[in-house]
């Protein structure tokens, strides 16, 4: 410890008001600890194991205060909670030769004890003040709980729903994903990682993960460098820019060659191209998983991982292994070492950790921070401005408290799978359930509760899921007799709610599928409480776009609440019978059916586009080429007219700006929020370019009867993409501008850039 002390009174002397002062101070402080350090510790500092609670890969760390102790291990994670991380951080800061702490990670996604919505809901909210609200928050309870660190935000782009992952990320456009990614690290690092209630965020996966191939987790990626840099490269950039202090390697590959070894990704466009300056590490065991994709033994890979950029090995410990010897040999230059510690050690000064290694950590802290009114307050605005209205035939919602109302399904009661996948640290215990919010607001006089259907019947897949922690059980009862329960109190209702959807398990990671459809015992209790001839509101549950194409067809109202947290009843009550105006907009299309996968608004026109009439075109015989419910869809309670589209110039000069604008009038009864959206059409480049793009969003909230101009200005930034070179140019011609309340908007106007 005294030697700790000395540095930290070093580091205070050093320390000086501006930030270029500050780098020096850094450089100075690593440089000194470095020349102290042996290769051994060295590497033991791009080691990290996994130590605790919670396991998300293959293989658990063993002895790992051992190497803690032995100066072998950098980082951990999988532990929190203050008790935890102060007994592994006071090993490292008092039984070790050099005293260097240690940083504590965890996979904290959407939430860390207060659960909120899943990534791909609160995408939906398009609210990007809201969502760097919630990741300040979130930091504030990570924090409280001993956390420096989590793997989040997930940036991929994603297009095929079949890939389980679409629930951790915001989508399907490089636009809106980029605002959200901005937002999320704004949120967790708020500009200064010595702030005790900061969370040094990490990007992933890097790069292109979300384009796996047949939507099959962990597949084969292969794209052009143009679709790269144009659809999936801008919101891990938008990420970087926002300062990002850390980026993890995704599984794919990217152009033949794995992430984790690819140099071009690692050092050539993130460092070099981007300027990013915090560390990379490997999702868990990637470096090992080389391997299997063919690219060299456990040597050479470790080789490859280390030459391309790679500073942290995830559990794997190949680095911790091999890279003594291949330094020794020759294979592998000690600077090359040496540039990865100094990252971690940067990472770890940044943070505070060298003046004080057990930053806010206190069990008061824990006790007043964690599951705080105020943070409970926010999950329920959050998931209120989650849900997706898709459907609201003849104003079935709201609901009126006084109807007799039948409420129907596994999710009525449910907890557990109200706070989804990678819920981390959250007690699902304490999510209020659909049925007890019902109680607490109302109490039960007009209202009666069946469970009409297991979640899921198929035993094998049941099987399987609760291998992997699924809690899924089955009825004593029949499935005929469940449903004749439900149709029971159907037929006396004078309204139906059911609440149905995919148990928690069925979405996340390892959790592709080829049928995204509602599990079968499912659709055969709608169709049974849709021969009552009742009006049926369905409340969906999901961590993905799921094929509802007889839902649409046959069902009065569809509410999409994903997996909304720990206040998930109170949202939902809240929003269906008319206290919440929902106003969440998809921000991935829905397709009719899987034959339309990969389905996307922002898609190149053919030399033969879609006529109906016409034989020779682009479609399908048997289903629309248009999605069931299209990106940027959402209905309210109020309807929204626009109306005066408008350019205040039919010419934009190279350097000048434009005004795009549109009259917006709440045509309903109630005050209602509406994210009115711009979208670009370039109708002739010199690469082929999208039908149209998303380049802007508002939220407007309106009084009924209110009316207001909602302006968009566009430049000649707003208009660039990168061409056949990779420059990022904007090229002179003609464009078409969409504003509307969804990617299907027709009316546009025009206007030419000289």
């Amino acid at each position: 410890m005294k030697k700790l002390f000395l540095l930290t009174v070093i580091m205070a002397l050093w320390c000086c008001s501006d930030k270029t002062g500050e780098a020096d101070n850094m450089k100075i402080f690593v440089d000194e600890l470095m020349r102290k350090m042996t290769l051994e510790e060295k590497i033991g500092q791009l080691n990290l194991p996994t130590v605790g609670f919670d396991v998300t890969g293959p293989i658990l760390s063993s002895d790992v205060e051992a190497k803690i102790k032995a100066g072998l291990v950098g980082g951990v994670f999988n532990t929190f909670t203050p008790t935890a991380v102060r007994k592994l951080q006071e090993i490292a800061v008092n039984e070790t030769r050099l005293h260097i702490p240690l940083i504590f990670g965890y996979d904290v996604i959407h939430g860390h004890r207060t659960i909120f919505p899943i990534p791909l809901g609160i995408s939906a909210t398009w609210d990007t003040d809201l969502i760097e609200k919630v990741a300040v928050s979130v930091a504030d309870e990570a924090t409280a709980d001993g956390l420096h660190w989590t793997f989040s935000p997930m940036v991929d782009i994603a297009r095929d729903p079949r890939w389980g992952r679409v629930s951790e990320g915001a989508g399907e456009d490089p636009f809106l994903g980029s605002a959200i990614a901005k937002a999320m690290v704004k949120g967790y690092e708020q500009g200064d990682l010595s702030n005790p209630n900061t969370l040094m965020s990490c990007i992933k996966h890097f790069a292109l993960y979300g384009a796996a191939e047949a939507g099959r987790d962990y597949n084969t990626v292969d794209m052009s460098k143009i679709r790269m840099y144009n659809e999936y490269l801008p919101p891990y950039k938008a990420a970087v820019d926002a300062g990002a202090s850390s980026v993890m390697t995704s599984f794919n590959e990217v152009d033949g060659i794995p992430a984790t070894g690819n140099k071009w990704l690692l050092n050539d466009l993130l460092r070099l191209q981007w300027g990013f300056e915090g560390f990379v590490v490997t999702d868990y065991t990637a470096i090992m998983e080389m391997e299997n994709h063919g690219v060299g033994n456990s040597e050479q890979v470790t080789e490859r991982s280390i030459n391309a950029g790679v500073d942290m090995d995830m559990v794997s410990e190949y680095m911790l292994k091999y890279l003594p010897a291949l330094v020794k040999s020759g294979k592998i230059p000690e600077k090359q070492i040496d540039s990865a510690c100094r990252r971690i050690l940067e990472a770890k000064y940044k943070l505070g950790l060298f003046s004080d290694p057990f930053r806010g950590l206190s069990e008061e802290r824990a006790d007043t921070h964690i599951m705080s009114d105020e943070k409970l307050d926010l999950c329920r605005e959050a998931a209120e401005k989650s849900f997706v209205l898709l459907k609201n035939e003849n104003q079935v919602l709201p609901l009126n408290k006084n109807q007799k109302i039948a409420f129907i399904g596994p999710l009525i009661k449910d907890q557990r799978n109200l706070i989804g996948n990678w819920s981390g640290a959250g007690d699902w215990k304490r999510a209020e359930s659909i049925w007890s919010a019902l109680v607490e607001k109302f109490g039960t006089a007009h209202f009666d509760y069946a469970l009409g259907c297991n979640l899921i019947d198929d035993s094998c897949l049941m099987k399987k899921l609760n291998q992997n922690g699924g809690q899924l059980t089955i009825d004593p009862l029949s499935p005929q007799q469940l449903i004749n329960q439900a149709l029971q109190i159907a037929r006396n209702a004078d309204v139906i709610v059911a609440a149905l959807g995919e148990p928690f398990g069925m979405s996340g990671e390892a959790a592709s599928r080829s049928d995204i459809s509602l599990p079968e015992n499912q659709k055969t209790l709608l169709k049974a409480l849709k021969n009552t001839g009742k009006p049926i509101v369905l409340l969906l549950m999901n961590g993905r776009p799921l094929c509802l194409q007889w839902e649409n067809d046959n069902l009065d109202a569809i509410l999409e609440t994903w997996y909304p947290g720990t206040k998930a009843g109170e949202a939902i009550v809240n929003t269906i019978f008319g206290i919440a105006n929902p106003s969440g907009k998809l921000s991935i299309s829905f397709p009719r059916n899987v034959g339309q996968i990969p389905i996307y608004y922002n898609h190149k026109n053919t030399g033969r586009p879609m006529q109906e009439e016409q034989k020779y075109t682009s479609k399908y015989l048997d289903v629309s080429n248009d999605p069931l419910y299209p990106f940027g869809y959402g209905l309210s309670y109020s309807d929204f007219e626009y109306a005066d589209l408008s350019l205040s110039d039919s010419i934009l000069s190279e350097n000048g700006r434009i005004t795009a604008s549109v009259t917006l009038t709440n045509k309903g009864a109630v005050e209602a929020t509406e994210t009115v959206q711009l979208y670009i059409r370039d109708l002739a480049g010199s690469i082929t370019r999208p039908v149209k793009e998303l380049k802007g969003f508002q939220q407007v909230s309106l009084q009924p009867g209110e009316s207001k101009n909602v302006a968009f200005t566009i430049d000649t930034e707003l208009l660039k993409f990168y061409n056949a070179a990779l420059k990022y140019v904007c090229e002179p011609g003609d464009f078409h501008v969409f504003i509307g309340g969804n990617s299907a908007t027709k009316a546009h106007v025009g206007f030419t850039l000289k």
